[in-house]
């Protein structure tokens, strides 16, 4: 057994390898692995420390040398020594800080990332910005985007010791306390809690409505957690020629989310999601959403109708959204301001009390209805811990257990409207994928491309689970198999470059440069390089080959119960078409799929099933619409489908004040 402690390490990198580093000590039974990308210096650290445990068990002397990580340079006179120094941390990806010093100041950084854009790309300035200005380090990292704030921190920290400095003494350094700002009342036609997909989608169709519109946001950025996802949209255009060509209709999108939540989802509620969802499509186009050619199937999704836009991950909503903003008048945008409770009139639901950046208090009343959209509470392990027992789905939601969500979502709204009254649903519904970045639980570093064109091995190189499946079966197998770890396999016909992008921007080829990813000639080389046994790896390509396009068992149910093989573009032909790729993967917590009950108006019911006057809520926040298990691709349709019926069924409302 190794047990590693480390109460000063950044939780969300050097704190997450530690767990990293245990399991793959006491995995290989030496010491000489690899480090963790991202987090090298604690790596080296471990490795040196276990290296001096193992070192005194065996009753030899050990001896205390200096670090093995870089050496500081001698500062002869002011607080640095001069230079350039560079540091390979992790935010959500790689990143490279190149941090310039003179004798008393940091005069420039310089940062290589993919980020993403929207959450973590303008943090990467801000903070830049922000320790060049204060020439400090004492920075709280930033809600929403904690992951790429620690990077930074840690990587410009690394550079400066790399210069000789007192670390310690530049993390104390703080910005100057911003003063209090005046507290404020506003008042407004439509307010909405939440600027992700949903909520912006009903502030944009509440304008449209020719409302103005107030929209609250606890972050500094619009995208919640929509502008992480990978961008699948489900939707059918029943009788259309794409339709036809996958056997699809909306009748059967509609089975398959019924059936696929264990018929748990609200019937009607359903309904209208798989029937309005090409609707949601061609309005987002007419706002100048571009989406790719043709469909896929998407992890869990079950069947080929999504679609992808042409903007990697959730990117492509906000900056259409935008747009929108950019071309018309009449939606105001308060960041950095968190809703704490929703403010009731005579039985009336008619604005909310916030908290502005500076902790002034701020009062925003709507004339027509409050829309909440702030999310679920993936990130919040003590709710989602007391959820888990109500079904006792999973071995354990604990902290151990990672997020794909950002930081933010940690179930605020579902909170204010419990505290009016709101009848909460199906708490116990969480959803967790089998395709977690082993570090930070992201999505990003996902290799594939559709479901046809992979399979999935445990550390034995053996397949354990329909690849084609639920999500949560998916998962569940995942959990039974040694280590809770998994290697995505695929060949190159998705990459037939190496440049193309995945549906995270990210490229195969930088993957693998990153150690993110592993790539070989054949597959033997590809089982030496994960530390699989080659005989169970290539058996089990094989078989999986016999069942795709040209082979003896073409389009046959495998043992698995596996039956998505070959998409109906018929592309994929099996894993076949070397260099043949992998990517480590762990469960990680996705989406919550209980929340706040609403009918078909999106009206927020309460636990007598009455609505609450002029509140209304979409998105994540509500429950009762997947049931058991969300179908892939369906939750960006449900920001879309909801959202728009939110913000018109809120134009609509009338609060009572200032006249309406």
């Amino acid at each position: 057994e190794v047990k590693l402690t480390g109460e000063g390490e950044t939780p969300d990198i050097g704190g997450a390898a530690l767990s990293a580093l245990e399991m793959e000590i006491c995995k290989q039974q030496t010491i000489e692995i690899d480090g963790v990308s991202g987090a090298t210096i604690t790596s080296d650290a471990v490795k040196e420390a276990v290296g001096k445990a193992l070192k005194a068990a065996m009753g030899e002397e050990v001896v205390e040398e200096e670090p093995t990580t870089e050496a500081a340079a001698v500062v002869t006179e002011g607080t640095y020594a001069p230079g350039t120094y560079s540091a390979e941390v992790r935010g959500m990806k790689a990143m490279t800080i190149t941090t310039t010093f003179d004798q008393d100041s940091i005069t420039d950084i310089q940062v290589e990332h993919e980020e993403t854009e929207g959450i973590g790309a303008p943090i990467v300035d801000s903070m830049k910005a922000t320790i060049l200005e204060i020439q400090g380090l004492g920075i709280d990292a930033v809600s929403g985007a904690t992951l790429t704030s620690n990077a930074m921190i840690d990587g410009v920290a690394e550079c400066a010791r790399q210069a000789g400095a007192d670390v310690d003494a530049l993390k104390a350094i703080k910005p100057a306390a911003k003063e209090k700002e005046a507290d404020q009342e506003l008042e407004t036609d439509v307010l909405v809690l939440g600027a992700g997909g949903a909520g912006m989608a009903a502030a944009v169709t509440a304008n449209q409505n020719n409302k103005e519109v107030i929209v609250i946001e606890k972050t500094g950025q619009m995208g919640g957690n929509t502008i992480m996802a990978g961008g699948a949209l489900n939707a059918v255009d029943d009788g259309s020629e794409t339709a036809l060509a996958n056997k699809d209709s909306v009748d059967f999108h509609y089975e398959q989310t019924f059936n696929g939540g264990d018929k748990q989802g609200d019937p009607e509620l359903v309904r209208i999601l798989v029937e309005n969802a090409w609707d949601g499509v061609e309005w987002l186009k007419s706002l100048g959403m571009e989406f790719q050619p043709g469909t896929f199937t998407v992890t869990g999704g079950m069947w080929q109708r999504a679609h992808k836009p042409v903007e990697p991950e959730g990117v492509g909503f906000f900056k259409t959204y935008q747009a929108y903003m950019d071309s018309h008048e009449g939606i105001t945008m308060m960041y950095h301001t968190k809703a704490e409770e929703l403010i009731v009139e005579d039985g009336v639901v008619v604005g909310a009390v916030c908290t502005g950046e500076t902790g002034n208090k701020i009062t925003v009343k709507a004339k027509n209805g409050v829309v909440l959209a702030t999310g679920g509470f993936g990130q919040n392990v003590e709710m989602r811990m007391a959820a888990n027992e109500e079904t006792k789905l999973w071995p354990t939601l604990d902290e151990t257990i990672p997020s794909t969500n950002t930081s933010a979502i940690t179930g605020d709204g579902i909170r204010m409207a419990e505290e009016v009254g709101a009848e909460l649903v199906q708490m116990g519904n969480i959803q967790l994928l089998p395709l977690g970045d082993p570090n930070t639980g992201s999505l990003s570093g996902n290799i594939e491309h559709a479901v046809e064109s992979r399979i999935f091995v445990n550390i034995h190189g053996d397949r354990f689970v329909n690849e084609g499946g639920r999500r949560d079966e998916m998962t569940l197998g995942l959990f039974a198999q040694p280590e809770t770890t998994m290697f995505i396999i695929m060949d190159s016909d998705g990459y037939p470059t190496g440049e193309e992008l995945n549906n995270f921007g990210e490229t195969i080829n930088s993957l693998v440069a990153d150690g993110r990813a592993y790539k070989a000639d054949t597959l033997e080389e590809l089982a030496e390089q994960i530390g699989v046994p080659a005989e169970n790896l290539t058996a089990a390509v094989e078989e999986y080959n016999r069942h795709c396009l040209g082979g003896d068992l073409e389009g046959q149910e495998d043992e698995f119960g596996r039956t998505l093989f070959t998409d109906s573009g018929k592309e994929n032909d099996g894993i076949n078409d070397p260099p043949y790729y992998a990517a480590e993967r762990v469960p990680t917590v996705h989406h919550t799929m209980g929340g706040v009950k609403i009918n078909a108006q999106t009206q927020v019911l309460n636990k007598d099933g009455e609505a609450i006057p002029n509140l209304f809520a979409a998105g994540e926040v509500t429950g009762g619409i997947h049931g058991s298990n969300r179908l892939g691709g369906n939750a960006l349709t449900d920001t879309v489908v909801f959202g728009r019926i939110a913000g018109q069924s809120a134009s609509e409302s009338s609060s009572g004040i200032g006249g309406e």
